[in-house]
């Protein structure tokens, strides 16, 4: 099988299907996840080499139930990126949309399910690495609540943010793969009788700077009004203090074993990354750590929200990411701040602060 994409970092030789509820379905698996005695590189030159003893336990879990890894996939150094860029391993291209990114950072596992190179896929998303390539790449893709899947054998990049989740091409594969890593059951579909906030401004992150505008959540409204939900205007509340200096703290405290004595060894980005995550004061942080907390503390007065994923044209794939990673994830990083579940179906977003509620909305939308 080529893979003119680049979609996989290594590949690897199918092994012998364990019988269960996703047996001999093709999985191909980020390459942030630790896989034993299969190269994983964390998308980095520092890791070129690297071979763990232990697999992750949610790979674990999906070949366990009978899911047949077929490659490591493509992604940005260390899952810091919101597009499919490497400087050590290439570009990963978009088979929906050529010439045009594919999002980051979980790239390769959303090119791969769109090309038809696996079925399944897992990624990882801590402030956008799902729902974007889903969006970008025309798949579907679960930010999970955040605590709820465990995230053991994951190069951790923002634990208070890090997500691991399902991706595949269709809803219902998505609950498949969801149920069988959060060790829960399915959920049944439902829409009608929720109230579903159109998000057309997500909230600000605190930085100061004004989120997009998007209107495109209307195309949506109708369809699930037939289906029986009631949809309203909805905002949420912005974040009462910078959020970003927590994001650099616990980035910095992830790299403290290799930056800055190994700093020469990252790419351009991400040490560029760094080296501004140092600047970040105590007093930053610590109000970051608050303005999180007080988030996560707030009742929606809404089911869920419905908004688009991605709120600005698409970038080219070799778009300088350090000028579009902002207005390319407005609505998305708020998610992972608040701690709650996402859900993309393509450029749709379902949010709801439970996996289950997403996920049985986002059943009754695909399967009407």
């Amino acid at each position: 099988m080529t893979d003119d994409l680049n979609a996989f970092i290594t590949r690897v030789e199918p092994a012998e299907a364990k019988p269960g509820p996703l047996s001999g379905r093709t999985l191909g698996v980020k390459d942030l996840f630790d896989t034993a005695g299969i190269r994983t590189t964390y998308g980095s030159g520092l890791y070129a080499d690297h071979v763990p003893e232990r697999t992750a336990t949610v790979v674990r879990r999906l070949v366990d139930a009978g899911a047949v890894m077929v490659g490591k996939t493509h992604l940005p150094e260390f899952a810091w990126s919101v597009l499919g860029q490497s400087e050590w391993y290439g570009t990963c291209h978009n088979p929906a949309q050529p010439g045009k990114t594919t999002g980051g950072s979980s790239s390769g596992s959303a090119a791969a399910l769109a090309a038809g190179l696996c079925e399944l896929a897992l990624g990882s998303d801590t402030g956008c690495s799902i729902r974007l390539p889903s969006a970008a790449c025309g798949v579907v893709g679960l930010k999970s609540q955040w605590g709820l899947i465990p995230t053991d054998g994951c190069f951790p990049l923002v634990p208070t943010l890090d997500t691991v989740g399902p991706m595949a091409c269709s809803v219902e594969d998505v609950a498949l793969m969801w149920s069988v890593m959060a060790e829960r059951p399915i959920p049944e579909p439902r829409l009608a009788g929720l109230t579903i906030g159109l998000v057309r401004r997500p909230p600000a992150i605190g930085d100061g700077r004004l989120t997009e505008v998007s209107d495109e959540a209307e195309a949506w409204a109708a369809d699930l009004e037939r289906l029986g939900a009631r949809v309203v205007e909805a905002q949420i509340p912005d974040a009462s203090a910078n959020t970003w200096p927590q994001f650099q703290h616990e980035a910095l405290e992830s790299h403290a074993s290799t930056f800055p004595t190994r700093a020469d060894e990252y790419g351009a980005i991400m040490r560029t990354k760094l080296e501004a995550a140092q600047r970040a004061t105590a007093e930053e942080v610590e109000a970051a750590y608050r303005a999180i907390q007080a988030w996560r503390e707030y009742e929606p007065e809404v089911d869920l929200y419905v908004s688009p994923c991605i709120g600005i044209e698409l970038p080219d794939e070799e778009a300088d990411e350090l000028e579009v990673r902002l207005p390319l994830t407005s609505f998305l990083r708020w998610v992972n701040l608040t701690g709650w579940a996402g859900l993309a179906i393509g450029n749709m977003q379902l949010v709801a602060p439970r996996d289950e509620v997403v996920l049985a909305a986002g059943l009754a939308w695909e399967r009407s």
